[in-house]
């Protein structure tokens, strides 16, 4: 009789990585040309970031990058997804290329080929450079068509280095909480008003889907957040509100791309829009990405006095304007990371077998683009992080993976998030996602234990091959 795996298994050729992003980890905002982002507005704003924490250091990649290429080394991952900062490459947004912006993603792009890690980078992770934020950001048709331009410069020049791409980075948040909620930079709070931010986000990926192939870039995908949407309760209203939810968190989204069509829940809502931009937003991908935390509980207005709760569920320590159609649920029975999501891997394998029978022969290859947990255990009297609950939520979650590929899911890698310890957005540095600690203070690194725990599934899984 066989026995069972001590780890989790994947299929041979898997691809196992990390995860960043440029404003979280490099620092280094005002060196080298770089020009100021969204988030450097934001983060300047008083109240805006939790302790009043900002990306100006974060980890300091920009200068300890060789140790961070060194960590992934001992790691044994095959990729490594970070993203550039758009303005550190063009620093107005348009016009005038940076060549120290370059130089510095060379050294970067050399150094994980070198090591034998595969360099899978995010042209655009959330920090819009502060000129085209200023001139309406992504309300504004223009700022697709810049970061058109981008595309092409950035392919240009990586094209030959550089064997696997991705374009943008959850549409949905920045949509929802940047522009609607006013929760992340930009900081506005426009409700409904935010969808052409939607649009013209998409626009833009498949603008540089396009430039990116003309410049001989290949193997390109997206990387869109998605959760299951569940709804409260069996009322009508509930499953109305969810019903809305789950088209404007997740199928506005991922409809266009892959059918070039949006759902049709949501006629009326966005505004007119031209067939030729669905063309290019639907320009062929080779990979679909998945950036899966936690499913999300929804009901209609009022639930919670309803049920005689406290109030609405929070977003990232923020409620949502109660003037919207939906409220958003607490989903309690489960485990709790340290940001306060429920951790619920069988979503995982929900939204995956999903995605394969809303999509059909139209899903291409799909690899999970970021997972991971909050988990704020720091170093202990001898040095060590100990942090089993990382190592549980992670095991489960590759195993969820492994459960939908039984089921028929194309699922063709993992990216954990990530590598390090870093800024957290909105909240600052309060909340620790990385398999590697990060204290601020020093910039000391100290692999936890879900760092070497990570390391002997890749190693486990190279073994079994």
């Amino acid at each position: 009789m066989t026995q069972p795996s001590p780890f989790p298994v994947l299929p041979q050729g898997f691809v196992w990585g990390v995860s960043t992003a440029a404003y979280q980890i490099e620092g280094a905002v005002a060196e080298d040309g770089r020009g100021p982002s969204s988030w450097d507005a934001f983060c300047a704003e008083p109240g805006r970031v939790l302790n009043g924490d900002t990306g100006e250091v974060a980890c300091d990649h920009y200068h300890r990058y060789p140790e961070d290429i060194a960590l992934m080394a001992e790691l044994g991952v095959d990729a490594y997804r970070f993203s550039f900062a758009w303005s550190r490459i063009q620093p107005a947004g348009s016009g005038a290329v940076n060549p120290l912006g370059l130089d510095f993603y060379d050294r970067l792009v050399d150094g994980l080929l070198e090591a034998g890690v595969t360099p899978s980078p995010t042209l655009f992770h959330w920090d819009t450079p502060l000129p085209l934020e200023q001139a309406g950001g992504w309300l504004n048709r223009d700022t697709a068509l810049r970061f058109g331009e981008y595309a092409g410069i950035v392919g240009e020049h990586f094209a030959d280095r550089i064997p696997r791409w991705i374009t943008i980075n959850e549409p949905v948040v920045l949509t929802m909480l940047g522009y609607g909620a006013g929760i992340q930079a930009p900081g506005l709070q426009l409700g409904f008003e935010a969808l052409p931010a939607a649009h013209n986000l998409l626009l833009g990926h498949g603008l540089a889907v396009r430039a990116l192939r003309a410049a001989g870039a290949g193997n390109i995908g997206v990387a869109n957040n998605h959760a299951p949407t569940w709804a409260a309760s069996e009322v009508p209203a509930d499953q109305q509100a969810a019903g809305l939810y789950d088209n404007i968190s997740n199928w506005i989204f991922a409809d266009p791309i892959l059918t070039g069509r949006y759902p049709e829940a949501m006629a009326g809502m966005l505004p007119e829009v031209p067939a030729e931009d669905l063309e290019i937003i639907s320009s062929p991908i080779d990979w679909y990405g998945i950036n899966y935390y936690n499913p999300t509980a929804v009901a209609a207005p009022g639930f919670s006095q309803r049920q005689g709760d406290d109030g609405p569920a929070l977003i990232d320590g923020h409620e949502l304007d109660a003037s919207l159609p939906f409220e958003l649920v607490d989903i309690d029975g489960y485990p709790r990371t340290d940001f306060d999501w429920p951790v619920i891997p069988a979503g995982l394998t929900e939204l995956l077998v999903s995605f394969r029978e809303r999509y059909g022969d139209a899903l291409p290859p799909v690899y999970i683009t970021e997972n991971g947990a909050a988990i704020n255990d720091g170093p202990d009297a001898t040095g060590q992080v100990a942090d089993q609950r990382r190592i549980d939520y992670t095991d489960a979650h590759l195993r969820a993976i492994a459960a939908a590929i039984a089921a028929g899911v194309d699922v063709r890698g993992y990216f954990h998030w990530s590598l390090l310890d870093n800024f957290e957005w909105a909240v600052g540095n309060s909340m620790r996602f990385g398999l590697v600690h990060t204290d601020f203070e020093t910039q000391r690194r100290t692999p936890k234990q879900s760092f070497h725990w990570y390391r002997d599934v890749i190693a486990g899984n190279r073994a079994r091959a």
